[in-house]
């Protein structure tokens, strides 16, 4: 999929800006991204900190864009836009003291066209990665919230779970939005979805509110005129195991053959993901952030510059399809 990915968008130009311009792994990533040709990096952060990290690495940033935030010769006029975003919300000072930081400096960028998307998230929460860019860069139209999934990767094997990183307990109308941004994004990469709203019960076997949620959620995307197969609630054998699903549910469309598990919480989603991904063997890419405006996409604080270099190209890739 990496490869595919890579041929998208290779000599395309694509400029993705970096927060954490100094981090030893977003530094090796982007250092293999820009030798590579594969899009064009932008460094945030002290120039003098970044070429000295880079040396003291044994490495060389000779010919890449560094922006210090201190230093950005258009700030005042960054200023003034994001006053003009926030209006009635951050005044003047409180958006100049904003921007010194490279989480929300970088949102701007993108925000102003300097660079087409943004990834972030090495060092930065979660949530200080998400709060600029639902400030500023916003929900596309037809979204009213952002959500996130991972792609897992084993051999030729693809299965995409969702959501593992953003909403804490959505509810049905937020499940049904999930379920509907991560077919697209399945779709853009090249997977045929076939979905599963996950659960501790199939069809009624348990009973408790998330239960029903979940549940309310499947009957609602069902009565959708949908161009994939959806089913829920399931629990996990049931959704991954032909012999179970014969059991427990014979008439599902997806039952044992499931590749995209949407899940009823954070909880279950980060849980399961990370059991996948350590114990299964299988390779994270993520989390893709769905729903914005821009290509934005965060980090696991405990990524590695391989994924870093995967999620740059996750990201610039996203500019060339429907997000």
């Amino acid at each position: 999929m990496i490869h595919n990915l890579v041929e998208k968008v290779k000599g395309k130009g694509s400029r993705i800006v970096f927060t954490e311009g100094s981090d030893a792994r977003v530094l090796e990533a982007t250092i293999r991204l820009f030798q590579e040709g594969i899009l064009h990096p932008v460094l945030l952060g002290n120039k003098e900190e970044i070429e000295a990290k880079a040396k003291s690495l044994g490495w060389s940033v000779d010919g890449m864009e560094i922006i210090d935030p201190m230093k950005y010769e258009d700030f005042d006029a960054m200023v003034s836009k994001m006053v003009e975003l926030r209006r009635g919300k951050m005044d003047e000072e409180a958006c100049r003291k904003a921007l010194y930081q490279t989480n929300y400096f970088g949102t701007m960028y993108v925000k102003m066209g300097g660079a087409d998307g943004l990834l972030g998230g090495a060092t930065y929460s979660t949530a200080d990665t998400v709060r600029p860019a639902l400030q500023l860069i916003k929900t596309k139209p037809e979204n009213n919230i952002v959500s996130s999934c991972f792609i897992l990767l084993r051999e030729k094997e693809s299965l995409v779970m969702a959501d593992c990183s953003i909403n804490i307990n959505p509810n049905v109308d937020e499940l049904v939005e999930i379920t509907l941004q991560t077919a697209q994004t399945v779709r853009q990469f090249g997977i045929e979805p076939r979905v599963g709203l996950l659960s501790y019960s199939t069809y009624g076997s348990g009973k408790g509110e998330s239960v029903t949620k979940v549940n309310e959620a499947a009957q609602r995307l069902k009565r959708m005129q949908l161009d994939f197969h959806v089913d829920g609630e399931l629990q996990f054998d049931t959704a991954i195991s032909k012999e179970v699903a014969q059991l427990k549910a014979p008439d599902s469309p997806v039952a044992g053959n499931v590749n995209t598990f949407v899940f009823p919480n954070i909880d279950a989603g980060n849980i399961g993901y990370k059991i996948a991904a350590r114990l299964g063997n299988f390779e994270a890419i993520g989390p893709i952030l769905q729903g914005l405006n821009a290509p934005i996409n965060d980090l696991s604080r405990g990524c590695t510059a391989d994924e870093v270099y995967k999620m740059a190209i996750v990201t610039a890739a996203q500019m060339f399809m429907d997000i």
